[in-house]
């Protein structure tokens, strides 16, 4: 597609014929995390919330490290276009809610100052898994860490937990003000754990450095758990192509988006919060629910959907779940080993949520790529796959289909010697592929690499180290994919899941008749 270039760049002048002006009257949130996601989520929930509502709920973006969005908002009035896009078309929305927009690496102080603003009542974070800077083996603040370190040590915290401890500190000394800290993670009970591990930095600091900041903890700060849903898939040339030919405007940062978005959170923001309903959010007591739904049926699913995917040699979700033989594994993992470790939230019908979840991943239009679902697994894996694979183990049941997960991931991104696991395997990052390279390099077969990985250094955590039937599976099958390829990988797994599930049936039919 051919721009013209006489385009202006996107701005409030410009956007005003597609979209109404969302116009807050001051910054009541601070986001870490400017990312697509955000912009993409959070953010639309904010605006449909100041449509209806008006109030000071604009919000204040910090980047974690990249100026290119911070660069591209400040040049565009804080303005970019988010994409709806399906087999039916494009749409435009320009949330136009931030106010302002910095990198927090070259500025860390900032977040302090902002944390200690009474204006500011609500900080949000898409951090990644990554940057919460703990220990997946403890789940206790990594203390080790060099970045946590210095920060407990003094000076500008660099960490996002230091960051939050410091400004927490600096509030307590501004007056103390209530704030609401609203992780928008993939964390278990996520405002739990952040809470954690803010208390653990401050409780590191030496002395009564923190007496005044954990009183402010204890009196008006909280941390709600949310859970947060929706594909936003990587921005392409292309999207700017096509979003330029829309706005009549150019558009440096568009953020391309699936048509279905979800929000469950906790309701306790002493500080006051948005009408985020106006936008579909829902306040529940049940968010642990919605997370494990969404952690488990969505993101598990989807990851396997990713690594044999790619192992296929596909670039993307919907071409891979277009494969009989990935939906067929992504069906019986979903139905017979994740949904039984799920307690489904008062109101929701699974079945159609998870029918919902098929169509969503078949949206040929918004092609997210396998490279990107595939990423960071030694992290996201660690969320998804213990307590199902446990559940099931403890229960008698070998869950095969976890296992094909682990085997998939693990020729991905640690295959043996003499195995290529193709292009779109090789572009997933992966802040452990280094480690595990270093471990498949001498292995001599799946075996060897799977009790290493999962057994030694406890990867997937401590329940699953000791699990020698299990670990004994997935070198089985990552054997398999290196020997015979993925597809009778799957035929393996799929095949030993229905008879195991079959057994099940038999069995529990004739407890019922006795």
């Amino acid at each position: 597609m051919t721009i013209n270039a006489d385009l202006r760049i996107l701005s409030r002048a410009t956007s005003a014929a597609i979209a109404p002006q969302v116009a807050p009257t001051g910054a009541g949130i601070l986001h870490l995390g400017l990312g697509s996601f955000h912009r993409a989520h959070q953010a639309m929930y904010t605006a449909a919330a100041i449509q209806q509502s008006g109030g000071d709920w604009g919000i204040i973006g910090a980047s974690s490290r990249s100026r290119t969005i911070v660069d591209a908002m400040h040049a565009q009035d804080f303005l970019y276009s988010v994409a709806t896009i399906s087999p039916a078309g494009t749409s435009l929305a320009i949330p136009g809610v931030h106010t302002d927009a910095f990198v927090a690496a070259e500025q860390p102080e900032r977040v302090v100052t902002h944390l200690a603003d009474p204006r500011i009542r609500i900080v949000t974070l898409t951090v990644t898994e990554n940057g919460y800077s703990y220990s997946p083996a403890t789940e206790h603040l990594d203390l080790d860490d060099p970045i946590v370190r210095a920060d407990v040590q003094g000076g500008s915290p660099r960490s996002t937990i230091g960051q939050l401890a410091r400004g927490i500190q600096a509030r307590a000394a501004a007056g103390g003000e209530a704030l609401t800290i609203l992780s928008c993670d993939n964390l278990a009970s996520n405002g739990t754990h952040t809470e954690k591990l803010v208390r653990e930095f401050l409780h590191a600091l030496p002395g009564g450095d923190a007496a005044d900041a954990l009183a402010l903890l204890d009196r008006s700060v909280a941390f709600p758990s949310s859970m947060v849903d929706r594909i936003v898939p990587s921005t392409t040339p292309q999207l700017r192509d096509e979003v330029a030919a829309l706005l009549g405007a150019h558009d440096r940062i568009p953020v391309p988006g699936e048509p279905f978005t979800m929000w469950a959170i906790e309701d306790r923001f002493p500080g006051g919060r948005p009408d985020w309903e106006a936008g579909g959010a829902v306040f529940t007591s049940e968010v642990g629910r919605y997370e494990q739904m969404k952690v488990r049926l969505l993101n598990g699913t989807h990851s396997l959907i990713a690594y044999l995917g790619a192992l296929r040699g596909v670039g993307t979700i919907p071409e891979a779940i277009g494969i009989p033989r990935i939906e067929d594994a992504a069906r019986t993992i979903m139905r017979g080993e994740y949904e039984p470790s799920v307690e489904v939230p008062s109101g929701v019908d699974v079945r159609a949520y998870e029918a919902e979840l098929f169509d969503r991943w078949s949206n040929s239009a918004l092609g997210h790529r396998t490279s990107q679902v595939g990423s960071d697994g030694s992290v996201k894996l660690r969320q998804r796959i213990p307590e199902p694979a446990m559940l099931a183990l403890d229960a008698g049941r070998m869950p095969h289909l976890i296992a094909l997960t682990v085997a998939g991931y693990l020729s991905c991104l640690a295959p043996l010697p003499g195995f290529d696991p193709g292009v779109h395997a090789a572009s997933m990052t992966d802040p452990a592929r280094e480690r595990l390279a270093a471990l498949s390099a001498s292995a001599r077969d799946g075996d060897e690499l799977a009790r290493r990985v999962i057994g030694e250094r406890q990867l997937f955590g401590a329940d699953l180290a000791h699990q020698d039937a299990f670990i004994a599976r997935v070198g089985a099958l990552v054997d398999t994919i290196h020997r015979h390829g993925v597809d009778a990988a799957i035929s393996d797994a799929v095949s030993a899941a229905e008879e195991s599930m079959l057994e099940k049936n038999l069995t529990t039919t004739k407890e019922g008749r006795r």
